[in-house]
Formats: C-alpha cells, sequence, structure tokens
C-alpha cells in the first residue's frame, strides 16, 4: 500500500491481528508495530504504531499484561 494510513485503520489492524492471536500467543508491542509495517509498508512507521497502539488503550480495546518480566498487548479482560 503506497497511499497513506491513518492511525484509526493501522489501530483496527492491530486489534484484529490481537484478536486473531488471542489464546495462541502473547504479541509484543515490537511484534504488532513489525507486522503493521510489513502490511502498509513505507505509509507506516514506528511513531504511527505508538500511536495506534495508544488508541487501543485509550478505546479499552486492549491492555498491556505483564508475564514474565515481558509486557505484551492483549484483549481487554471482562
Amino acid at each position: 500500500m503506497s497511499e497513506d494510513v491513518s492511525i484509526e485503520v493501522v489501530a483496527d489492524a492491530m486489534y484484529a491481528l490481537v484478536k486473531e492471536c488471542h489464546g495462541k500467543r502473547n504479541l509484543k508491542p515490537l511484534d504488532l508495530t513489525k507486522a503493521m509495517i510489513e502490511k502498509f509498508g513505507p505509509a507506516c512507521d514506528k511513531n504511527m504504531c505508538k500511536e495506534a497502539i495508544g488508541v487501543l488503550l485509550d478505546d479499552d480495546r486492549c491492555q498491556y499484561s505483564y508475564v514474565g518480566g515481558g509486557s505484551y498487548i492483549v484483549l481487554r479482560s471482562e
């Protein structure tokens, strides 16, 4: 994709990936960032991914989980 990508589109794609991996594996913020840069190409950068993660956390769609000394992005506990 060479067109501009909004932070909301990246956040939605991240949420879909977290939801898809739920119960199978935990994703670190860097895993999400790498996946989005691969998916959207040069239209997406690390700063955009950082803001998109912030959107997921602010919207209460996802939360941080701390396991074994590492932090992961997971679906919000109900």
